[in-house]
C-alpha cells in the first residue's frame, strides 16, 4: 500500500509573509434592498460621505461605496444592490458594524430625529465604563455607535460571531497576519471577544471576534458577503492561507489571479466558521481606484 503523501510546506519565509506584508482593511461587502435608502440613511444619520457608485446593467446589480473618508486611506462599507432583490436573511452569525464617536448622546438624537431606529438607547457597557448604543439600518444591519475621542478612523469595528474562539484566533494570526489585539471575557453575560486587527484599534478597523458559551455553529444568511484586505503578493499571500487551512480548516474559494475584464490580483477563502476574506493586490487596487475617478 503506497504511503500518503505529505503536505507540501511552504518555506519559512513564506510562512512569515503575513507579518512582513503591509496589510490593510479596505472595505465590507453586503447586500441591501434599496440602495438610494441606505445610502440616505448612511450620509444622514451616521455622517458618511458616498464615494462612489456604480452600476452593472449587464451583471444586473449596482455598488454604492461609503465611509468616513477616501478609500485609498479608509475602510469603508461597498453596497450592492442586486436588481428586484429587496430583502436578505442577515442570518445570526454576523453581529455588527461599529462607528466611534465623540459624543454618542448627540449621534442617537440626530438619528432618532432622522425617523432612525435605536435598539440600545447610550449608556455603559455592562460592567465597563465605554459609553455605546445600538443603531438598526433599514435592512436591519445593526451598528454599534461607541464614545471615543477623535479617530482618524470612525468606521472602527466588524463583529462576526466564531464557534471557536483560539481556533480563529491563530487562523487570523497566521493566516492574515493579524494582532490579537486584546482579549475580554465576560462570564457573567457568557460570552468573550477577541479583538484583531494591523494596528492599535483606536486607530484603525478592528475584527471583533465574538464566542457565545456553548454556540459552536450559527447561520450565515445571504446578506453579509465579505471583507477586503489588501496585500502586496496574493500569490504567497494564497500560498499561506492555503497551508493553515490545512492546519485549521477552512477553503480556497478562488485562486490567486487577475479579476477577467478589471486585472486587479485577488484570492479568495472562507474561515474556519465559513467567514469569507477577498485579498487584493495593494497596488491594482489603487490603479482600480484611479480609473474609477
Amino acid at each position: 500500500m503506497a504511503e500518503a503523501e505529505a503536505p507540501i510546506v511552504p518555506s519559512p519565509e513564506v510562512l512569515e509573509w503575513p507579518k512582513k506584508d503591509k496589510r490593510r482593511l479596505l472595505h465590507a461587502v453586503y447586500r441591501v434592498g434599496d440602495l438610494d435608502r441606505t445610502i440616505k440613511f448612511y450620509t444622514e444619520c451616521f455622517g458618511m460621505k458616498l464615494l462612489r457608485k456604480r452600476d452593472i446593467p449587464e451583471e444586473k446589480y449596482s455598488n454604492a461605496f461609503l465611509g468616513f473618508g477616501p478609500e485609498d486611506s479608509h475602510f469603508v462599507v461597498e453596497l450592492t444592490y442586486n436588481y428586484g432583490v429587496d430583502k436578505y436573511d442577515i442570518g445570526s452569525g454576523f453581529g455588527h458594524f461599529a462607528i466611534a464617536t465623540q459624543d454618542v448622546y448627540k449621534l442617537v438624537e440626530g438619528i432618532k430625529a432622522k425617523g432612525g431606529t435605536i435598539t440600545r438607547e447610550p449608556g455603559p457597557v455592562k460592567g465597563g465604563s465605554s459609553v455605546i448604543a445600538f443603531a438598526k439600518d433599514p435592512d436591519g444591519y445593526l451598528f454599534e455607535l461607541i464614545q471615543r475621542g477623535p479617530t482618524p478612523e470612525p468606521l472602527c469595528q466588524v463583529m462576526l460571531r466564531v464557534g471557536d474562539l483560539d481556533r480563529s484566533i491563530k487562523f487570523y494570526q497566521k493566516a492574515m497576519g493579524m494582532s490579537l489585539l486584546r482579549k475580554i471575557d465576560r462570564p457573567g453575560q457568557k460570552y468573550t471577544i477577541a479583538m484583531m486587527g494591523y494596528a492599535d484599534e483606536y486607530e484603525t478597523t478592528v475584527l471583533e471576534l465574538t464566542y457565545n458559551y456553548g454556540v459552536s455553529e450559527y447561520t450565515k444568511g445571504n446578506a453579509y458577503a465579505q471583507i477586503a484586505v489588501s496585500t502586496n503578493d496574493v500569490y504567497k499571500s494564497a500560498e499561506v492561507v492555503n497551508h493553515v487551512i490545512q492546519e485549521l480548516g477552512g477553503k480556497i474559494t478562488r485562486q490567486p489571479g487577475p479579476i477577467p475584464g478589471i486585472n486587479t490580483k485577488i484570492t479568495s477563502f472562507l474561515d474556519p466558521d465559513g467567514w469569507k476574506t477577498v485579498l487584493v493586490d495593494h497596488d491594482d487596487f489603487l490603479k482600480e481606484l484611479e480609473a474609477s475617478k
